[in-house]
């Protein structure tokens, strides 16, 4: 539907009457707030959390990271592991009222494929993809592709939700307006206010799956009739709110009051990301001084992992001291092959790999989002760092969505471009070679950033495509060690964040990204 029809269903929504008793309502403040709406046209994990509120997923991530049928309800796979046909469960609709086709599905996944990094791999390996029936659709690889249930299942960078194909067919270099989803709430778009306010309605046409959730899997069954997605930047107000009873959940209230929280009998605290974040240093490969990866390198030898953890509020016992594993610490794919620096200083040797780059006393530009308590902490600790070593550190302050829209610039950044800023990731960002959307090294294909490497994205398409356990630990390693030598990024410190919610509110699981089906309030 058009924008126009959304809105006048959203507005339709608002109008109708209550269901019997009062209406549950669920107040919650996310480290961000939502100010875009399309979940393929940007990586952002504000418009990823928006998504698995509106729409449903063909394969979902359980809590192994193992992908789960969602959308479909039965699959089957050739032999040769290179035709696979997938049909979707009984009784799936769009909010509005017309039933989830196969040919919803593949639109999605086509358009999706246009912009993330396992869509582009899982096309390049695609020979045909066609509706079969109404509910059932087939995958024809041309090529051996190991991950195609784990690709079908994608939950961040550009996660795969199904859209109607009508919207579907928006070129996915034009945003969508159109936020009819099929998953458990529904969008009120008469009541958003971009970067302030997002407010969603249970959906009671949704039919969730006979099953217990485990992970983002499972039966999706809402327990509240409506969930208000609040901004609250000043974190102080936020966390006087929760404990107030005034908001029921924070996603990330800060480390240093985290100890005010414990002490209050209304409130409780607990990771809903169980192994935790990290975050991750983001430098521009196409501008000097960064395009030299001995400059890139010297950043190795003054990013101190637990001086930013510190800086940060991370109390030791949610630190990980030093991790440099590009697919983090405590996973099956930790490894630290071909690591160097990130532990103990060292800015003589930093000096020289910048001398060697040529670096010329030109301001280097590191975006900083002030709005988000840890990105900010990490980008002052590390632009002090880097200043040591002579580096003239341009930090300009800004707010997470203006530094969002600012890192797409390619312009020099006397001119308006950059040269680092600072993300914040969890395990599903970081979770093997090829879904590790900013290790991703395609040129003006990749992320901002845009590093461009040949070996390691040759390595990355081996990993994908191979079969055999032993061989894809191999080749595992040898992703690692080259990424340690072109720095598509940098690991700046691994930690685990709490969440805090009202002991009233019952449901809140270990999902790593913030989901509030199978949540009730007391």
């Amino acid at each position: 539907m058009t924008l126009r029809r959304s809105l006048l269903l959203s507005a339709l929504l608002a109008l109708a009457p209550a269901a019997a008793g009062a209406q549950t309502t669920l107040r919650i403040a996310l480290s961000l707030p939502v100010s875009t709406l399309d979940p393929v046209q940007s990586t952002a994990a504000t418009v990823r959390n928006h998504g698995f509120f509106i729409y449903d997923q063909l394969f979902a991530l359980d809590s192994k990271g193992v992908p789960r049928p969602q959308m479909v309800d039965r699959h089957t796979v050739s032999d040769d592991r290179l035709t696979w046909r997938f049909t979707l469960r009984d009784g799936l609709a769009f909010h509005d009222g017309a039933p989830v086709r196969a040919a919803d599905a593949v639109a999605s996944i086509r358009r999706w494929a246009q912009r993330d990094v396992v869509g582009r791999a899982l096309a390049a390996a695609t020979g045909a993809m066609e509706v079969v029936d109404e509910k059932t659709f087939e995958i024809r690889l041309a090529r051996p592709f190991a991950l195609v249930t784990e690709a079908l299942a994608r939950p961040t960078g550009s996660a795969l939700f199904v859209m109607p194909e009508r919207v579907a067919s928006t070129p996915a270099s034009t945003a969508i307006t159109d936020t009819t989803g099929s998953g458990p709430f529904v969008f009120r778009g008469a009541e958003w206010r971009a970067g302030d306010r997002a407010v969603y309605a249970r959906n009671p046409a949704y039919r969730p799956r006979d099953e217990a959730p485990d992970g983002l899997a499972g039966g999706k069954v809402v327990g509240v009739d409506r969930v208000e997605w609040l901004a609250m930047p000043d974190a102080a107000v936020a966390v006087n709110a929760l404990a107030n009873g005034e908001i029921d959940f924070l996603e990330q209230p800060p480390p240093d009051l985290v100890p005010t929280l414990e002490r209050n009998r209304a409130v409780r605290v607990a990771p809903v990301n169980p192994v935790g974040s990290m975050a991750w240093l983001r430098l521009n490969h196409t501008q000097p001084p960064f395009n030299d990866p001995r400059a890139r390198q010297a950043l190795l030898y003054l990013v101190n992992q637990k001086d930013v953890l510190e800086g940060m509020g991370i109390r030791a016992a949610e630190q990980v001291p030093y991790c440099p594993a590009y697919f983090m610490c405590g996973t099956p794919l930790e490894t630290d092959a071909g690591a160097r620096g990130l532990r103990e200083p060292d800015v003589e040797r930093a000096r020289a790999l910048l001398r060697e780059a040529g670096y010329d006393g030109r301001p280097v530009v590191f975006l900083n989002a002030t709005d988000n308590g840890l990105n900010n902490a990490s980008t002052l600790v590390m632009s002090e760092a880097f200043r040591r070593a002579g580096l003239a550190m341009d930090v300009q302050a800004m707010d997470w969505g203006t530094l969002t829209a600012r890192r797409n610039r390619r312009e020099a950044p006397a001119a308006g471009g950059w040269n680092l800023f600072v993300t914040i990731a969890n395990v599903l960002d970081a979770e093997n070679p090829l879904s590790n959307l900013y290790l991703a090294s395609t040129c003006d294909a990749a992320p901002a950033g845009w590093p461009c490497d040949e070996e390691l994205e040759r390595l990355r398409l081996a990993w994908s495509q191979e079969g055999d356990a032993g061989k894809r630990r191999a080749l595992l390693e040898r992703v690692h060690a080259r990424a340690y030598e072109v720095l598509p990024y940098i690991n700046a410190g691994q930690f685990r964040a709490n969440a805090a919610w009202r002991t009233n509110v019952t449901g809140i699981r270990p999902t790593t990204v913030p989901v509030f089906w199978g949540v009730t309030k007391g």
